[in-house]
């Protein structure tokens, strides 16, 4: 919990500057590069991890690593964490920085989870339900799983519609057993 909190500040810090220079799209970009690089190279992260490299050492492969691939004010955010010794939450930050920039755009990210795959048209009709309901501009991520036998499983940060036929066998399944089946 409190490294999520110090990245989340990292975050913010990096992306108020951004906004400051008007760079915030070019700076998302940097930072969706970074962790894209940090999670594919086992390498890099042990980079971040080891107290056996010195400061100076890993500044100067970062900074062969990401000059002229990112923004300057992205590359000294890197050499900031690195000073900090705080490269070890550059995934926490990566992570927090799209949460915060989403929130500012107004976009909630919604996972759908299906029994089989839906058409193009259906998941435009769903996306155009969801942007209505929410009030905000969505971002789905479809999840195909069989085992839910049918219909729609909804979620929106903490809140779950679930109206799939595995829930409703589940919670039938439990009337049952608890005897009230029968009851209103």
């Amino acid at each position: 919990m409190r490294n999520s909190r110090v990245a989340r500040r990292y975050a913010l810090a990096l992306l108020t500057a951004a906004e400051g220079q008007n760079i915030q799209d070019t700076v998302a970009a940097d930072i969706e590069f970074i962790g894209r690089l940090t999670r594919g190279s086992r390498d890099l992260r042990l980079l971040f991890a080891s107290a056996v490299v010195s400061i100076p050492r890993k500044r100067a492969v970062l900074h062969d690593l990401f000059k002229g691939r990112v923004q300057p004010m992205t590359l000294s955010f890197v050499d900031l964490l690195t000073t900090k010794q705080r490269e070890v939450l550059l995934l926490d930050i990566v992570e927090q920085f799209g949460v915060l920039r989403d929130q500012r755009l107004g976009i909630v990210n919604v996972d759908v989870t299906t029994a089989v795959d839906l058409t193009t048209e259906q998941q435009r009709a769903l996306t155009m339900a969801l942007e209505q309901h929410t009030q905000k501009k969505v971002r789905v991520h479809m999840v195909p799983d069989p085992a839910i036998k049918g219909g729609l499983r909804i979620r929106v940060g903490d809140t779950v519609l679930d109206t799939t036929v595995l829930h409703k066998l589940e919670r039938l399944h439990q009337r049952f057993t608890q005897g009230t089946v029968f009851t209103h």
